[in-house]
């Protein structure tokens, strides 16, 4: 699901704020609502993106959450051949508040 920032920003706490680092330094975000993800988008519904995850923590500083992640999803297993994995191969990294930042 996808919801607009400025929405998002109404809303007084959620329960996680994910940042998801993609491929080549390009991250998204999202964040959990009620144990549902929604990715957060531009007024154009466009995904917001940042290509340095300092901005894009910048981006977000309106969003209060419980808890602030980073996320990467892990290719390894499929690049050096190994069985697939029935579960996933994900990696979330605590990042703290967003006062560091600002």
């Amino acid at each position: 699901m996808n919801t607009k920032l400025s929405a998002l920003e109404q809303f007084a706490q959620f329960d996680k704020l994910v940042i998801h680092s993609l491929e080549m330094s390009l991250y998204q975000a999202s964040v959990i609502i009620d144990g549902d993800e929604h990715y957060i988008t531009e007024e154009d519904g466009r995904l917001i993106r940042s290509h340095n995850i300092v901005d894009m923590r910048r981006l977000c500083h309106n969003i209060e959450a419980k808890e602030v992640v980073l996320r990467q999803d892990n290719a390894y297993d499929e690049m050096i051949g190994s069985p697939i994995r029935v579960g996933e191969n994900t990696l979330e990294v605590p990042l703290g508040s967003f006062s560091s930042v600002m």
